[in-house]
């Protein structure tokens, strides 16, 4: 191992020597540290765009028919007189799922944190190929670009609602949304897809063959378990969607037909037989629910981090914590077809999907604990990174708790399609995850910019963040059992749902006011890269390697040789320390013996 790390070390020591252009240091940066703020930077925009999505949808689903000056000015021709357009609304939610999904969970969390600490905290000088790291992210910059550009296509964007089932999305003539839109979405999918093997097979073998002396994989911080999970999750998966995406293609260019079959329009028959739209809803779920453990794994390795070094203490269950790690990643690819259990699925098959579903509660279970039992009796620092980690498991179990009901066939059928899968599925995997994103930001952004972020700030965004997360999604539980579908632009039109009225636009409120106080997050985040208060080299007092490396960046991490690995990422608190915390590079004493995890 001291091998791979010197001969890394070796290689890489021309970073301290060449001079680096304006170009070469942050446009075209192969730097981890400059691709990671990159594609935080990226994310940030990306999600500015989905949630200002979102929050008009809310608005025309509360006040329906109304109009309403910001649909005119945004949305213009789709919104004459200032009332939305039935097409946009499915559209714009379609483009807000995918952006949140996919350019902003996955890019914030594995993008910018996977680049950021994987060299850093197993002691590396950088990715094993920064080369294709670079091409990793910019790619993801050109998913993101055409993603946009699909925006002002003149029949529309992408309006299959963001899991593009055939036939809408199969057929250009469909509707508005499935012509140039719709083709637009794939072009960018595919790249995107391109960008996240790249990204994830660097990852892999970064942490397989870039660790540094003594750093055993049972010294690994879990942050770098989850990333390496992760990344293994996504090549196995990603390849499924990008076939699919494919076949679409073909079904909507080249006159095949994959995912189509015995189609009518307007009473003229179509000329495709033999497909089906139940293959695509198949390979679409097969990348989708392991999709969501890569957008949740990361957070949970964050909040395992910023826990055990804001309670004080070693993270309880390392090794147990490491075998769910395993177990989820194992799970998440054989529970697809809870998706589909109204899609005509043989009830045999309904109660596999059910039985494994309600296997990987286990593993989850098993983290819920640990971290709970990290915090008992710790001496809590109660800074924003520890806050949202706290608000992390509070929605993670909230949100996993509505999972079970979901999971089981019998009773996902009467609330299937309904507001409260929306519920579900936005607590414990659109909620936690930018909760992890945020503590994650709070807690390394001393790292990435040598600034630390306003605390007051912080606190301000997180009690209104999560008192507004809890006022949209918490009763969207009782609206979709009182069975209100979701994606209906207005429900004006069915007199049964007239008593929701108000319960919407209380919804809506709450949503209104955790979108604007993310203005102060932004204000936080931007203001302090240039003007936040001066950073230390550990202001946490933390125990893993990124702490070690000095607080200005240099191509190389370390300036002399990389520091040595003596002991696991949790000593805090131990005995016969003068300090409650031992980096990993501090040898042991005579006599001292590491801690049995």
């Amino acid at each position: 191992m001291s091998a791979h790390a010197d001969t890394h070390a070796h290689e890489d020591d021309h970073g301290h020597h060449h001079k680096e252009t304006f170009v070469t240091k942050y446009i075209f940066s192969q730097d981890h540290k400059m691709i990671a703020k990159q594609y935080l930077v990226t994310g940030t925009i990306m999600g500015v765009i989905g949630v200002l999505m979102s929050l008009m949808f809310r608005m025309q689903i509360a006040w329906p028919e109304e109009p309403n000056v910001l649909f005119e000015a945004l949305l213009g021709k789709w919104a004459p007189g200032g009332v939305m357009d039935a097409d946009i609304y499915l559209a714009l939610v379609t483009i807000h799922g995918t952006i949140m999904v996919f350019f902003v969970l996955t890019a914030g969390l594995s993008g910018t944190f996977s680049n950021l600490l994987i060299p850093l905290q197993i002691g590396a000088r950088d990715m094993a190929s920064g080369f294709l790291n670079m091409v990793s992210y910019w790619l993801f910059f050109l998913s993101s670009v055409v993603m946009v550009i699909s925006l002002f296509v003149e029949a529309g964007p992408a309006a299959a609602g963001w899991t593009i089932y055939p036939p809408l999305s199969a057929l250009p003539m469909a509707q508005g949304g499935s012509g140039m839109g719709m083709t637009l979405w794939l072009v960018s999918m595919a790249i995107f897809i391109a960008s996240s093997l790249l990204g994830s097979l660097n990852y892999i073998v970064t942490v397989i063959n870039l660790r540094t002396k003594g750093m055993s994989m049972t010294r690994l911080p879990l942050t770098i378990w989850a990333f390496f999970v992760t990344a293994i999750i996504g090549v196995i998966s990603f390849p499924v969607l990008l076939s699919a995406a494919l076949l679409l293609i073909m079904d909507r260019s080249f006159g095949t037909s994959f995912f189509l079959s015995d189609i009518f329009i307007q009473g003229e028959v179509l000329h495709y037989q033999g497909g089906s739209p139940v293959l695509f809803e198949h390979l679409f779920w097969f990348l989708g629910h392991p999709e969501v453990y890569i957008v949740i794994l990361p957070a949970m390795g964050l909040v395992s981090e910023i826990m055990a070094s804001n309670s004080r203490k070693p993270i309880f269950g390392y090794r147990a914590m490491i075998a769910s790690i395993l177990a989820i990643a194992f799970l998440s690819t054989i529970v697809w077809g809870h998706h589909m259990f109204v899609s005509g699925m043989n009830p045999f098959l309904g109660s596999v999907f059910t039985f494994t579903t309600l296997l990987i509660a286990i593993p989850s279970a098993v983290k819920a604990f640990n971290w709970i039992t990290t915090l008992w009796k710790g001496n809590l620092q109660m800074n924003p990174a520890m806050l949202f980690s706290i608000g992390f498991v509070s929605t993670f179990i909230t949100g996993g708790l509505t999972g079970i009901i979901l999971g089981d066939s019998a009773l996902d059928i009467n609330v299937h399609d309904t507001y409260f899968v929306v519920a579900h599925f936005h607590l414990v995997m659109g909620i936690s995850a930018l909760y992890g994103m945020f503590a994650g930001i709070y807690h390394w952004f001393p790292k990435m910019y040598g600034r630390m972020l306003n605390k007051n700030l912080g606190y301000i965004h997180f009690w209104i963040t999560a008192i507004c997360a809890y006022g949209v999604f918490f009763p969207m539980h009782f609206i979709g059992m009182a069975g209100l579908p979701r994606r209906y632009y207005t429900n004006s039109n069915f007199p049964l749902f007239d008593d929701l009225a108000n319960v919407n636009v209380i919804i809506t409120i709450f949503a209104l006011i955790g979108g604007v106080v993310q203005v102060v997050y932004l204000y936080n985040f931007f203001s302090s890269i240039f003007f936040g208060k001066k950073s230390t080299q550990n202001p946490w007092k933390s125990t893993t390697l990124e702490w070690t490396a000095p607080v200005e960046h240099m191509h190389g991490n370390w300036p002399g040789e990389i520091p040595h690995v003596h002991r696991w990422a949790y000593d805090y608190s131990k005995p016969g320390h003068d300090v409650d915390f031992v980096p990993q590079n501090v040898p042991l004493k005579d006599g001292e013996e590491e801690l049995q995890h």
